[in-house]
Protein backbone atom coordinates (compact mmCIF):
# COMPACT_ATOMS: atom_id res chain seq x y z
CA UNK A 1 0.00 0.00 0.00
CA UNK A 2 3.20 2.72 0.70
CA UNK A 3 4.62 2.12 -2.51
CA UNK A 4 1.67 2.66 -4.37
CA UNK A 5 0.57 5.40 -2.27
CA UNK A 6 4.13 6.75 -2.86
CA UNK A 7 3.84 6.68 -6.85
CA UNK A 8 0.77 8.25 -6.25
CA UNK A 9 2.14 11.28 -5.17
CA UNK A 10 5.38 10.77 -7.26
CA UNK A 11 2.66 11.18 -10.49
CA UNK A 12 2.73 14.63 -10.28
CA UNK A 13 3.43 15.77 -14.18
CA UNK A 14 1.53 19.40 -13.34
CA UNK A 15 4.18 19.99 -10.18
CA UNK A 16 1.03 19.82 -7.89
CA UNK A 17 2.13 21.33 -4.40
CA UNK A 18 -1.06 19.09 -2.91
CA UNK A 19 -2.27 16.40 -4.22
CA UNK A 20 -5.70 14.84 -3.36
CA UNK A 21 -6.50 13.20 -0.38
CA UNK A 22 -6.79 9.27 -0.90
CA UNK A 23 -9.82 9.01 1.76
CA UNK A 24 -11.92 11.55 1.92
CA UNK A 25 -11.87 14.99 0.39
CA UNK A 26 -8.92 17.62 0.98
CA UNK A 27 -5.47 17.54 -0.35
CA UNK A 28 -2.16 15.99 1.00
CA UNK A 29 1.59 17.73 0.39
CA UNK A 30 3.14 16.22 -2.59
CA UNK A 31 6.23 18.26 -3.14
CA UNK A 32 8.65 20.03 -0.67
CA UNK A 33 6.17 23.59 -1.24
CA UNK A 34 3.08 21.95 0.18
CA UNK A 35 5.30 20.61 3.37
CA UNK A 36 7.19 23.94 3.97
CA UNK A 37 3.74 25.59 3.31
CA UNK A 38 2.02 23.03 5.95
CA UNK A 39 4.88 23.54 8.48
CA UNK A 40 4.44 27.42 8.57
CA UNK A 41 0.68 26.78 8.97
CA UNK A 42 2.11 24.93 12.28
CA UNK A 43 3.78 27.20 12.94
CA UNK A 44 1.95 30.09 13.23
CA UNK A 45 -1.24 28.49 14.92
CA UNK A 46 1.05 27.44 17.29
CA UNK A 47 2.66 30.56 17.90
CA UNK A 48 -0.97 32.32 17.75
CA UNK A 49 -1.97 29.96 20.80
CA UNK A 50 1.48 31.18 22.72
CA UNK A 51 0.50 34.55 21.89
CA UNK A 52 -2.78 34.43 22.89
CA UNK A 53 -2.03 32.35 26.67
CA UNK A 54 0.30 34.90 27.61
CA UNK A 55 -2.33 37.66 26.89
CA UNK A 56 -5.17 35.76 28.60
CA UNK A 57 -2.88 35.40 31.42
CA UNK A 58 -1.64 38.96 31.90
CA UNK A 59 -4.77 40.57 30.82
CA UNK A 60 -7.86 38.00 31.39
CA UNK A 61 -9.07 38.67 28.23
CA UNK A 62 -11.00 36.52 26.25
CA UNK A 63 -9.54 34.36 23.36
CA UNK A 64 -11.44 36.11 20.92
CA UNK A 65 -8.49 37.14 18.81
CA UNK A 66 -6.80 33.30 18.87
CA UNK A 67 -10.28 32.22 16.97
CA UNK A 68 -10.29 35.08 14.57
CA UNK A 69 -6.38 34.55 13.56
CA UNK A 70 -7.10 30.77 13.65
CA UNK A 71 -10.28 30.97 11.12
CA UNK A 72 -7.81 33.58 8.60
CA UNK A 73 -4.60 31.22 8.85
CA UNK A 74 -6.92 28.49 8.23
CA UNK A 75 -8.47 30.27 4.98
CA UNK A 76 -5.54 31.14 3.76
CA UNK A 77 -4.10 27.81 3.58
CA UNK A 78 -7.03 26.53 1.74
CA UNK A 79 -6.44 29.32 -0.60
CA UNK A 80 -2.97 28.38 -0.93
CA UNK A 81 -4.00 24.66 -1.51
CA UNK A 82 -6.88 25.41 -3.49
CA UNK A 83 -4.16 27.39 -5.88
CA UNK A 84 -1.36 25.29 -5.73
CA UNK A 85 -3.52 21.77 -5.83
CA UNK A 86 -5.11 19.61 -7.80
CA UNK A 87 -9.00 19.97 -8.15
CA UNK A 88 -10.57 18.88 -4.84
CA UNK A 89 -13.22 15.91 -5.09
CA UNK A 90 -14.16 12.87 -3.04
CA UNK A 91 -12.27 9.94 -3.25
CA UNK A 92 -12.15 6.52 -1.18
CA UNK A 93 -8.73 5.10 -1.41
CA UNK A 94 -5.87 4.86 -4.71
CA UNK A 95 -7.07 5.59 -7.95
CA UNK A 96 -7.50 2.29 -10.03
CA UNK A 97 -4.46 2.43 -12.27
CA UNK A 98 -2.21 2.42 -8.99
CA UNK A 99 -3.76 -0.59 -7.91
CA UNK A 100 -1.74 -3.68 -8.70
Amino acid sequence: MIKEYIAYLKDNPQKYWFKAKLYGWGWTPARWQGWVTLLVFVALIVANGIIIGDEVETTGAPPLWFIVKTVALVAILLYICYKTGEKPRWQWGLPDKYKK
